[in-house]
């Protein structure tokens, strides 16, 4: 599922972990979430980095096992699916306390519910995923069941995994000032401090009910995390190599042409390891309301004037394969009969000149009448991160060779995404994370998802995309409901809405040899909260 990994991920393609250079005891761990949160407020914040922060703070009521991706207890101890998969019972854990003292009971998890689809929770990106649910009753104060009114196929899944707030806390309006300043949960860590622009701190939630349950004894053991918001990868890895820095995710790049010399055998751990995760991958989105790029065969040109070949050489050091459309490779639900896009200059300029564009004028850009009005085949590409501008440049220098002028505006996070919220661009390098292994296409895909601040932020909308995503809701046998979403996967890769990058084959990261693990990576991630310090 795509909130729980929530969506915006485009520079959280790791977590980074540092290390203060004159604190070396083993009780302090700092994460780089590689830029700050919009907001921490739960009731609003929905990109990547709110997440990564959420992730230590809010629980869910069950969670999966690394290794067998199965359910298991969380601040739910037992639960009852009935015989219709209509109806959900969850048994809540005795005696959890939020983060202010106050208890936990079923109350908070009702509000946690109703809130989703209220005016204060502005989380339209949230609402595909519950809408199947008819309602959340209080059975006592420590059972909870929810009711189905249609069927879907994660709905147990998202009822298990519901980011449960405190309803003494945010349903108190006199707080809501303190929203984006405040954070309460019942997760391991709780907030110490924030600094603006710099970094978040947490220290370990001596009340946490974790500390107690046998299964959670090796879970979150280093005492303070603090939280830092810095996007440049070359930074870090100098930070890496002076040991300031404990742990470090990286591209293909820094892991094969950075990470060299005698330091990485000597002071720092390298380690390529592979798991089943969700893969993600960047792309730029077109916005199909414009002018121009509502032109699908426009689009289709575009997607070959990207020299892939060059960019998985150059940049990914062929560690990656082509993303073939909206859901990763290695997927079962990606259809093999979609092969990636081939670089070809000669064939996308076939298709513009097919469609109408010339360059009337000898400027050496294209152009047509559109609307009565002589048009240049010109568009900008909004860009958040330096880090993936080389990729953009590649792409500017080839669209130009073909007569077709692309812009780069770079822009911070912040303003990027409430111009992306304002639906107030002409096309976006974004990139999604991997979700869930499961893959529902609603959310990012379907003409209802554009309304409001809805992740189909491009407007796409497909009538028959809508109706297979629909009706693949609807079927609880995976292997049929494979069968449907590889005819979305091959419908919307058709319609070329985004120009699809890569999907990581592996998981590449460093670590000094103060960082002590269980294993590399366990089956669906790397298992950063069984880590410690010596």
């Amino acid at each position: 599922m795509y909130f729980r990994g929530l969506c915006l991920m485009l520079l959280m393609l790791s977590v980074l972990a540092c290390q203060n250079k004159g604190s070396k005891s083993g009780t302090t761990i700092y994460y780089n979430i590689g830029g700050e949160p919009t907001t921490i407020s739960p009731l609003s914040g929905s990109d990547g980095y709110t997440t990564a922060v959420h992730s230590y703070i809010f629980e869910s009521l069950l969670t999966n096992d690394l290794d067998s991706y199965e359910w298991k207890p969380a601040l739910a101890t037992e639960w009852k699916v009935s015989d219709d998969k209509r109806t959900f019972e969850f048994k809540l854990r005795e005696g959890v306390k939020w983060h202010d003292g106050t208890e936990f009971t079923a109350e908070d998890v009702k509000y946690s519910y109703d809130v989703i689809f209220t005016d204060d929770f502005k989380a339209v990106q949230y609402r595909p995923f519950y809408e199947a649910i008819k309602e959340v009753q209080v059975i006592d104060k420590y059972r909870v069941k929810f009711i189905v009114k249609d069927d879907y196929f994660q709905n147990f899944d998202i009822c298990a995994g519901i980011k449960v707030l405190p309803k003494h806390f945010y349903s108190n309006q006199a707080n809501k000032q303190n929203f984006g300043k405040e954070i309460v949960g019942t997760g391991p860590y709780i907030m110490e401090k924030y600094d603006r622009g710099q970094k978040m701190i947490l220290t370990k939630n001596q009340n946490w009910w974790g500390n107690n349950v046998q299964s959670e004894k090796d879970s979150y053991q280093i005492p303070k995390v603090v939280l830092r918001f810095v996007s440049e990868e070359n930074v870090s890895l100098e930070l890496l190599k002076k040991g300031d820095i404990d742990f470090l995710g990286v591209r293909a790049e820094g892991f094969i042409k950075k990470m060299v010399g005698d330091i990485w055998e000597k002071r720092v751990v390298k380690v390529k390891t592979e798991n089943k995760s969700p893969k993600g991958y960047n792309f730029i989105g077109f916005n199909m309301k414009h002018p121009i790029l509502k032109d699908k065969q426009v689009r289709h040109a575009l997607s070959l004037l990207f020299n892939r070949p060059l960019m998985l050489d150059k940049f990914e050091y062929n560690m990656s394969e082509y993303a073939t459309g909206p859901i990763y490779v290695q997927s079962d639900y990606a259809s093999p009969e979609v092969k990636p896009v081939p670089y070809d200059p000669n064939e996308a300029l076939k298709i513009l000149r097919a469609a109408g564009w010339k360059d009337s004028d000898k400027d050496g850009f294209l152009d047509k009448v559109i609307d009565g009005r002589k048009t240049k085949l010109s568009f900008t590409i909004m860009e958040p991160s330096p880090e993936i501008m080389k990729y953009l440049t590649v792409f500017k220098e080839d669209a130009s060779k073909a007569g077709v002028e692309v812009n780069i505006k770079n822009i911070e996070w912040n303003s990027f995404i409430k111009l992306l919220d304002e639906r107030n661009f002409e096309a976006v390098r974004l990139a999604w994370g991997g979700g869930s292994v499961d893959w529902d296409p609603k959310q990012i895909w379907h003409t209802d998802s554009i309304k409001g601040a809805g992740s189909n932020f491009i407007s796409y909308s497909n009538p028959q995309v809508d109706k297979l995503i629909d009706s693949s809701r609807k079927i609880f046998d995976k292997e049929k409901r494979i069968k449907e979403l590889r005819k979305v996967h091959e419908m919307i890769s058709a319609d070329y809405p985004y120009i699809f990058f890569f999907n990581s084959k592996y998981t590449l990261y460093g670590h000094t040899k103060r960082v002590e693990k269980p294993k590399d990576t366990f089956t669906y991630g790397i298992g950063q909260q069984y880590w410690t310090l010596k």
